[in-house]
């Protein structure tokens, strides 16, 4: 205070200084995101490229789409493409509603100790590589020697081995089993932390009502976690053409090529060990594309259908 006047600070200002630990903080994720985000994304002009390793992104000859036409023509792209699209769809519908209805379960346990033990066991398999999984599916599920086959066998149940890893629809099958099993755990998490969310007095009312669980489960469980369950459901969609490399190339064979060969192992065989860059850029940068319009499609239809959405 100054001659009988109050000195006002501008606003705005001081914001720097009471929270420069904060913006101190997120440098390192920001830098992190820069470095190894957004600056490789200049690598995607040597998709459109005669890429030379020797001349480099500016010293290589501008071919436009040649890239991307040459590989379209190829004829073990549309198969890498049905495959990749399908066994993505399969993975969405059969392992979606797991993590939900785990989620669900597990909240309605009320031994702690049995609780903890399932929990831990549930997310165990997330943490294993796809490598460790590889070699648990040929001792479980091997034609021969897996124990399923041979427990089978020795019991009499069956007269002759499951293919479950040499012929295309079991493989299918049994690839899709074990990627929810894998990754089931992951997702209860997410559910769990948006069901503890929910407001307690709701199922109090729920009960004062006279609702049993069931009812509670579906009048205030699932409606308290819709919207979590719709933005996983749409990032689920946009990501209907990426897939992993190491799982369908740990889990395939040659006996079932026509089924396990997907985008990530084509774009292996096709452009890494051929060392066609430019044309292994090109498919991700299809993949990238078609994935943008996928996630957005999602979101606009979750909008129109009353929903929140992402953005």
């Amino acid at each position: 205070m100054t001659g009988g006047t109050i000195k006002r600070k501008t606003p705005g200002t001081g914001w720097f200084s009471r929270d420069w630990r904060l913006y101190l903080m997120l440098l390192l994720p920001v830098a992190f995101y820069l470095i190894f985000c957004y600056k490789p994304m200049i690598g995607v002009i040597i998709a459109f490229q005669k890429f030379n390793m020797f001349k480099g992104m500016w010293g290589s000859k501008w071919i436009g789409l040649d890239n991307f036409k040459f590989v379209m023509s190829m004829p073990d792209f549309p198969v890498a493409l049905k495959n990749t699209l399908w066994l993505n769809f399969l993975g969405l519908i059969a392992g979606f509603p797991v993590p939900i209805i785990l989620a669900i379960l597990l909240n309605e346990l009320r031994c702690i100790p049995f609780k903890k033990v399932s929990q831990t066991l549930l997310y165990l398999p997330h943490f294993l590589s796809w490598i460790i999984i590889g070699g648990m599916v040929l001792q479980i599920f091997s034609p021969k020697t897996g124990v399923i086959n041979a427990t089978l066998l020795k019991w009499g149940w069956i007269d002759k081995s499951i293919p479950f890893l040499t012929d295309g629809s079991h493989w299918q099958g049994t690839y899709t089993f074990i990627g929810v099993w894998q990754s089931m755990g992951w997702g209860t998490i997410l559910y769990l932390s948006a069901i503890t969310g929910i407001n307690m007095e709701l199922f109090e009312a729920a009960k004062i009502d006279g609702a049993n669980k069931l009812q509670q489960i579906w009048h205030v469980t699932l409606p308290g976690i819709r919207s979590t369950i719709v933005v996983l459901l749409i990032l689920n969609v946009g990501q209907m053409m990426n897939i992993s490399f190491d799982r369908p190339y740990v889990l395939g064979n040659p006996m079932v090529q026509n089924y396990c060969d997907v985008l990530s192992t084509f774009v292996y065989r096709a452009g890494i060990t051929n060392s066609q860059f430019a044309r292994a850029t090109a498919i991700g940068l299809f993949q990238s594309v078609v994935g943008l319009i996928l996630i957005t499609g999602a979101n606009l239809i979750t909008k129109k259908l009353g929903e929140e959405g992402i953005w």
